[in-house]
């Protein structure tokens, strides 16, 4: 018992969290750029709950991160997609929820290949990437380190 609630209590909640929903319509309407900006400004108002301010190369790397998330979601997944921040004290969970269930497959490191390195990118700067079964598709989660 005493396990369990050592494990509970390390597992504590994001400090602060916002989301967006995109109803899939918007994608040439620069619903990609709103993602990054949303992405920002989020991460730019973080001190006012009292979360020490997130030096500019971690929101750049962030706005990347949301950036490719949310145009493999555009790309590959048509329809309604959300994108959900988390901010922890040492990271940022970058999630977006698309309504396809197939998960993205990383291709392997080709220089020569235009294109179609999203994946490659989150997983390169991010400390974990998971995909979970959600209802009506799937949950692309990404762990950035703010440190």
């Amino acid at each position: 018992m005493t396990d369990a609630i050592a494990a509970e209590r390390a597992t504590q909640g994001p400090l602060l969290y916002a989301s967006v929903d995109y109803d899939g319509t918007d994608a040439d309407d620069g619903m990609v750029a709103s993602a990054r900006d949303f992405t920002a400004d989020f991460l730019t108002a973080s001190p006012a709950s009292g979360h020490p301010r997130v030096p500019r190369e971690r929101v750049d790397l962030a706005r990347l991160v949301v950036s490719e998330l949310v145009t493999n979601a555009v790309r590959h997944a048509p329809g309604p997609c959300r994108l959900l921040l988390e901010l922890f004290e040492d990271a940022l969970e970058i999630s977006v929820f698309d309504c396809l269930e197939a998960s993205p497959v990383p291709r392997g490191h080709d220089p020569g290949r235009i294109g179609q390195h999203g994946v490659e990118i989150v997983v390169a700067v991010c400390e974990s990437v998971s995909v979970e079964p959600h209802p009506n598709g799937k949950r692309v989660r990404a762990r950035l380190s703010l440190l």
